[in-house]
């Protein structure tokens, strides 16, 4: 069996490393917040092109919180991709704001920005791109329409860890870039974490103080906050693979070469990446037609695969209480029926990937 991703890997790999990273965490005795994530937050800043880094205990939060960091709160509304992950859509809806959706560009799955101004209203009160699959979304038209209308940039980067738009780094193109450590990230923890980076200093305090109960002094609390702090032993874990995440995107830069020279002929549908993007290719989605049929295909030869996503946010039943018109967002919704992630790793052998390659091209 090929899997989709081997998670196993990269701690076999940093296993001397990230077990000493841990067994520092756990001499030192201290285990909310504190040095360990501190010098996280600095080197992910840095890395990052960033000033400030904020670290959070997921990528949900992080979305949430800097949203009510930028004032979004009930009768507000915010522009949300028509295809992305529904963590996207909840952020908002945590709020108590409405979500807005704009349909993507059907070459790079992301949000359109031609459409993003037919869809503003008094109302709309942030921008929220996401980054879907690694790949960026087109920021300098995005930014231009909300610059134009006085209206914030929340970037939603859960699965670009390290990728570039027009030569500079993710992490502080809009007001904020949130991310996610899922484990199953380009920068994966041992389990869940988030964080905010942002060149906005006051942002940044913000969203620190809302992190911790509403406190920046303790037993002092400031606003009506939440208890959303990355554990020291995440970021010490993060910290020993942050030193790996440009080798491995590499990795997955190669591999993804690899996937569109030897499925050029197959019939599928391939990524498309714009001449001022550089992807770090956390999923190779292709399309197909019948895609179920095509993944019971590739079940059957032993390689795994998965759907990102199967159902969009607007058919999902946590909104069903909208009431959508027949189909709103047809675009969102054939993507949904056709889109296949393939195995993509920093750890997929070339023996391995030939044999996906092999086994899509018995098929089509």
């Amino acid at each position: 069996m090929i899997p989709f991703l081997d998670l196993k890997a990269p701690h076999i790999e940093l296993r001397d490393e990230i077990n000493a990273a841990i067994d520092r965490v756990v001499s030192s005795g201290w285990y909310v917040l504190g040095p360990e994530v501190e010098a996280f937050e600095a080197e992910y800043a840095t890395y990052c092109e960033a000033s400030h880094c904020v670290s959070l205990a997921n990528g949900l939060d992080a979305l949430h919180l800097a949203l009510r960091a930028m004032g979004v709160g009930p009768g507000d509304e915010v522009i949300v991709p028509s295809n992305t992950y529904i963590a996207t859509w909840l952020a908002v809806s945590q709020c108590g704001a409405t979500p807005v959706p704009v349909e993507p560009v059907e070459a790079t799955y992301n949000i359109d920005p031609a459409l993003i101004e037919a869809a503003l209203t008094p109302r709309t009160k942030v921008v929220l791109p996401v980054h879907l699959y690694g790949q960026p979304a087109d920021m300098d038209p995005i930014l231009a329409i909300a610059r134009k209308h006085g209206l914030r940039v929340l970037e939603d980067g859960a699965q670009a860890h390290g990728a570039r738009y027009k030569g500079r780094r993710l992490g502080a193109h809009g007001d904020v870039v949130a991310w996610s450590f899922y484990p199953g990230k380009n920068l994966g923890a041992l389990g869940d974490g988030g964080a905010i980076t942002t060149n906005d200093a006051e942002l940044a305090d913000r969203i620190r103080v809302l992190r911790n109960y509403g406190s920046r002094a303790k037993y002092v609390n400031e606003v009506q906050g939440f208890n959303s702090r990355l554990d020291p032993i995440q970021a010490a874990v993060l910290r020993v693979k942050l030193k790996k995440l440009d080798e491995w995107n590499a990795r997955r830069a190669s591999l993804a070469a690899q996937y569109l020279r030897g499925l050029a002929d197959s019939g599928l549908v391939l990524p498309q990446v714009p001449v001022w993007a550089s992807p770090v290719w956390h999923l190779f989605v292709v399309r197909h037609p019948q895609r179920d049929t095509l993944q019971e295909h590739l079940t059957g030869a032993g390689v795994g695969s998965l759907i990102h996503y199967p159902i969009p946010p607007h058919k999902q039943q946590a909104y069903a209480y909208v009431n959508w018109p027949l189909d709103p967002f047809p675009l969102a919704s054939r993507m949904a029926k056709e889109v296949l992630s393939l195995p993509m790793g920093p750890h997929l052998e070339l023996s391995k990937q030939a044999a996906v390659i092999g086994a899509i091209d018995s098929y089509v």
